[in-house]
């Protein structure tokens, strides 16, 4: 098993996507949540949601793709970026 860290940067303009698809989003969280570290959003200087960080264990990164592919985030193309690497924890 490995631990990945994933960034997510919203596109431009998408907040309402964001805010209309959080309940689904989060309920994906919730049922997966074996798998799931810690979540939450990036905040911008006004403390609004840009972007989200995933901290997740997945026996590989295809595996990992084929979770975020279902998100619902995913699902009405919310993300202009999604970088994924390989997370160790230390403390």
């Amino acid at each position: 098993m490995k631990t990945f860290i994933v960034f997510c940067k919203d596109k431009k303009n998408s907040l309402k996507k964001r805010l209309d698809n959080r309940d689904e989003h989060l309920r994906y969280l919730e049922n997966n949540k074996d798998k799931l570290l810690m979540a939450g959003p990036i905040l911008d200087n006004d403390d609004t949601p840009k972007g989200s960080v995933l901290i997740m264990n997945f026996e590989t990164k295809d595996d990992l793709k084929k979770f975020l592919e279902k998100d619902p985030y995913a699902l009405v193309n919310l993300f202009e970026k999604v970088t994924i690497e390989v997370f160790k924890k230390v403390f």
